[in-house]
């Protein structure tokens, strides 16, 4: 068991984009020390070992007995087998969007971390975003939502389609302000540069009237991540690029009734960096994650239920 006063020992496996970002945001911390990297390209995590002075591997199996915290940012269909390893030997655990691939390895996965007790915990850093967190301060319940993720074409990430690399994003940002059951779900979705979806719409339709129309897409020229919000108490626009909110809200001024823009602090801050101190932070204290496993498959699921719709409109199984 790690003594309180010493620091925690965490590794990175999954040394490419995102994992070298967890390690860059490690390095910052004084509550941690970074003890190993694993790679299935051993050459690309012995680079990365060099630079912050850890030792290097091709099998994650062996950081296991070293760390007491890991980040996990592999590709999504192999989620479930690395998680579960570490999880299952009482290792906390940062996993990247989406908590896995179907809700059996969802399931799977908590039931492993409630069984050991263990910090599970999901990135989606959008959660982090300033932007977002100043939303929340200002308002009320949404009663129609539309979303837009649009990014050029990257092979990274095709590893699956455009809704579970992409869209997630909007979807769990939408679950955390609507609490509400889910009445209708309706989807559409092509194919333009990869064997999956490249481009899709989902209309999402909640048990109280709420309407979110989610459009993401990885085949554009330009990026945009904005999601706007219309309730009874006004309109707010985030540019979760930007991280910037535009909040306007129906007041009585003088007798009269207008729209007037809301003066609300957006801070400034590193999404990423907010997401492995509040993550490190649960270690520490042994509270429950900003983002728990059971966000992370709620998220999961409403993917896949688009994703089931929009292959039956393609004439595809799902």
């Amino acid at each position: 068991m790690r003594n309180s006063n010493e620091p925690i020992k965490v590794g990175v496996v999954g040394i490419g984009h995102l994992g070298t970002y967890h390690l860059q945001k490690y390095e910052k911390m004084s509550e941690c020390t970074i003890v190993g990297v694993s790679d299935t390209v051993k050459e690309r995590a012995e680079r990365v070992a060099d630079t912050y002075g850890c030792v290097a591997f091709d099998d994650h199996r062996r950081l296991i007995e070293m760390v007491d915290a890991v980040s996990i940012a592999v590709p999504t269909v192999n989620h479930y087998n690395v998680a579960k390893d570490f999880l299952a030997a009482g290792v906390d655990v940062l996993l990247e969007k989406p908590i896995a691939v179907t809700l059996e390895e969802a399931d799977g996965l908590i039931s492993c971390a409630e069984e050991t007790g263990t910090i599970f915990q999901i990135g989606f850093i959008e959660r982090f975003n300033p932007a977002i967190a100043a939303l929340k301060k200002v308002m009320d319940e949404p009663l129609f939502i539309e979303a837009h993720r649009l990014h050029p074409f990257f092979t990274r990430g095709t590893d699956v389609d455009v809704i579970l690399d992409l869209m997630i994003h909007d979807l769990d940002i939408i679950l955390s302000f609507v609490n509400y059951p889910l009445k209708n779900v309706e989807a559409v979705g092509v194919s333009v540069l990869s064997e999956s979806v490249d481009i899709s719409n989902a209309r999402i339709t909640f048990s109280n009237g709420c309407v979110a129309n989610v459009t993401a897409s990885r085949v554009t020229g330009k990026v945009m991540q904005k999601i706007r919000f219309f309730g009874f108490e006004g309109y707010h626009s985030v540019d979760c690029g930007k991280r910037e909110l535009m909040s306007l809200s129906r007041k009585d001024n003088d007798g009269k009734v207008g729209i007037f823009q809301n003066n609300v602090e957006v801070e400034s801050y590193d999404p990423l960096e907010r997401e492995v101190r509040c993550f490190i932070k649960s270690v520490m204290t042994r509270t429950p994650p900003v983002v728990s496993g059971r966000e992370g498959r709620k998220s999961l699921e409403l993917a896949l239920q688009i994703i089931e719709k929009m292959n039956q409109g393609r004439g595809l199984t799902a």
